[in-house]
């Protein structure tokens, strides 16, 4: 059932999003902002966010009735290295790679209220992270972390980018 704006908005964009040869990552709605996160295989461009963009403000503003009345800003984006897991399909994705999370207060009771795990398994009633299996329901926020490579050698020479240019006399 559809009912708060980003539920809405989603309902009428999916389309339009998946003819780009996208996904519908989430759409997110805060007064005044509509933030509407694309994503596909192999990451997300510029170029796609450039021409998808103005689509999907056409298709907004064409709606009747107004399904978000007032004034705001579309920000159309990636979900990021670091983005939010919310749907099963979102976790079944990222089995495999570290994750950070944070559990409601009742879901806590026999551990640590935050912690950070690879991500083990996936399906529709829940998960498994660091050898502790949850229900989505029990989760308050699940982060992808992105790993940077390793840390430069101490004492190493710095970067090209980072050298000072030779002064010519």
């Amino acid at each position: 059932m559809v009912s708060g704006p980003a539920e809405v908005a989603a309902a009428l964009l999916r389309a339009h999003v998946e003819a780009a040869g996208c996904e519908l990552y989430d759409v997110v709605w805060a007064p005044g902002l509509l933030r509407v996160l694309l994503d596909r295989e192999g990451g997300i461009d510029l170029d796609t966010l450039t021409t998808v963009s103005p689509v999907l403000s056409a298709v907004l503003d064409a709606a009747e009735p107004d399904p978000l009345p007032g004034r705001y800003t579309l920000e159309v984006s990636s979900p990021g290295l670091e983005r939010q897991l919310k749907t099963p399909a979102h976790y079944r994705r990222f089995v495999g790679t570290p994750i950070n999370v944070k559990l409601t207060a009742g879901a806590a009771a026999d551990g640590d209220r935050r912690f950070r795990a690879t991500l083990d398994d996936a399906d529709e009633q829940g998960f498994t992270a660091g050898g502790r299996r949850l229900s989505y329901d029990d989760v308050e926020l699940a982060m992808t972390v992105f790993e940077w490579g390793p840390a430069p050698k101490p004492g190493g020479r710095p970067p090209k980018t980072q050298r000072k240019a030779k002064v010519q006399p």
